[in-house]
């Protein structure tokens, strides 16, 4: 029968982390896939259409079945903005800038 004081000195072989280790070595895992690209990510949220929701989901999930080598959505969203974003700095030849 064990007591107390040997169950507390049992090692604890699982610990709860936000990581996955497996997901880490087999390069699934959003860690994982910023140190590869030696970029730091942080979570964001937006308000966006249901519709423009819809479409993006349809879209990406369309680049998938055809082959198109997309990680994940959040890959999809920033390649979007960082092209959105090299629209803007055009200034008057933006298309964004335009439509707003």
């Amino acid at each position: 029968m064990a007591t107390a004081r040997h169950k507390s000195a049992t090692p604890e072989f699982v610990e709860e982390s936000p990581v996955d280790p497996v997901a880490v070595a087999t390069g699934r895992s959003p860690v994982a896939n910023a140190a590869a690209r030696g970029k730091e990510k942080k979570k964001a949220g937006y308000y966006l259409s249901v519709e423009v929701l819809e479409r993006f989901t349809r879209k990406f999930h369309e680049l998938k079945l055809s082959g198109i080598p997309i990680e994940n959505k959040s890959a999809l969203v920033e390649m979007a903005l960082t092209f959105a974003l090299e629209d803007l700095d055009k200034g008057g030849r933006s298309k964004l800038l335009k439509k707003l």
